[in-house]
């Protein structure tokens, strides 16, 4: 053994990212233990501590290494692997007492060349050991974050695995944007959604899907959601397809749909092309479930709105010409509204509902106090009176 050996295993050190010393305690564990390999003993003796007791010291300044076996001084010996008689260890130190340790350097010689294979396979093991530890120390308090990576392969079950850094993550099909397709250095934005140990180390799951990187993309792009005056309150995703975006303002002089769509379109459009060109509604959020859910099932034109708050349930009265509006295509836009308000929806026909039946329902709705004439009041009951008849003979 040299200095030049302890160089290299500080060079090797350095590239894999953990500290010279880590190292060499994993080297002087992987020796100890091919010794007592080659006298005999198996893993589970190790594990289980039988055998004598056997430690390796590598001097990183020299570069020496010495292996020695430490035993007990006992009155009466009863694990000669372990121990020694009183008498006996007063033959090499005449001033040892009962219950010292004694050291007694093993002959170099004794180690065979399987014995140096031995110690390689098990600093091999160690130094992942360690590395797996660094990665999962590093990442256990970024989970929740949203990180830049690059792709360094993808494998014939579509698993897309992403470079971080200091490690790597798994993004798999259903953490996908679905039209996205990845491909080897390719640089994108994931949200570290899951940091775990497992008996092949860390695991690093990253996702693409997740309403987290929404959120993230629009704190990046609106300063009034970075800084607190406009809060996102709700978020609804299809990945790839399209999302809906609850806002709200604390500043009565901002505009939270004004803020977050941006002069032309230019803030939420720079975040659907990093999505995928996926398209994001931004919808006003209200304390009022009603008024939340009419928001919700934009760019649909509803009326009445009855809620059941114990099951969260929603009936909706809609006429026909914006029925298939407030379902979407594929029933998407009403799926997207039940995830925002935490609903679910469903719709009843009616017939044709003006803008005027529409304030009225919202005012009603929102309690607004807002004063209408009789006419008015009776135009809008008589518009929903044979549904509710209908309804009640169901019931």
């Amino acid at each position: 053994m040299n200095k030049e050996f302890v160089e290299a295993l500080e060079q090797v050190a350095l590239e894999r990212g953990v500290s010279a010393d880590e190292l060499i305690d994993a080297f002087e564990d992987a020796l100890a233990k091919a010794y007592l390999r080659q006298k005999g003993y198996r893993q589970k003796d190790i594990d289980e501590g039988r055998g004598p007791v056997v430690e390796a010291h590598l001097d990183p300044r020299s570069g020496t290494i010495e292996v020695i076996e430490v035993k007990t001084v006992v009155e009466e010996v009863e694990n000669p692997e372990r121990e020694i008689a009183l008498e006996e260890a007063r033959k090499y130190d005449p001033e040892v007492g009962l219950g010292d340790e004694m050291e007694f350097p093993v002959d170099p010689e004794e180690f065979s060349r399987i014995a140096v294979l031995t110690a390689k396979n098990v600093l091999t093991q160690r130094l992942k050991e360690a590395e797996r530890n660094r990665i999962y120390e590093e990442y256990k308090d970024k989970e929740g974050e949203v990180l830049t990576g690059q792709v360094s392969r993808v494998d014939n079950r579509r698993n897309v695995y992403v470079d971080l850094g200091r490690g790597e993550a798994l993004m798999p099909p259903r953490e996908q944007i679905p039209t996205e397709r990845y491909h080897p250095g390719q640089r994108i934005k994931v949200y570290l959604k899951e940091v775990k140990k497992s008996a092949r180390g860390p695991s690093l799951i990253v996702s693409r899907a997740h309403p987290e990187l929404l959120k993230y993309l629009m704190r990046q792009e609106v300063p009034e959601i970075a800084e607190g005056t406009v809060e996102i309150k709700a978020v609804a995703r299809e990945p790839g397809s399209r999302s809906k975006i609850a806002v709200t303002s604390h500043n009565p002089n901002v505009d939270p749909i004004g803020a977050c769509i941006g002069h032309k379109g230019q803030r939420i459009q720079s975040v659907s092309a990093e999505l995928g060109r996926e398209r994001i509604d931004v919808v006003p959020w209200s304390a009022n479930a009603r008024e939340f859910i009419r928001n919700a099932l934009s760019p649909a034109t509803v009326g009445k709105i009855e809620l059941d708050p114990e099951s969260k349930r929603a009936l909706v009265w809609v006429s026909k010409d914006q029925h298939s509006v407030a379902i979407g295509r594929g029933g998407q836009n009403v799926r997207l509204a039940s995830k925002l308000t935490g609903f679910e929806i469903d719709f009843k026909e009616a017939e044709e509902i003006s803008d005027l039946e529409q304030a009225l329902a919202k005012a009603a709705e929102a309690d607004e106090g807002v004063r209408v004439s009789e006419e008015a009041k009776a135009k809008f009951e008589s518009l929903f009176v044979e549904e509710a008849d209908e309804a009640d003979e169901e019931s």
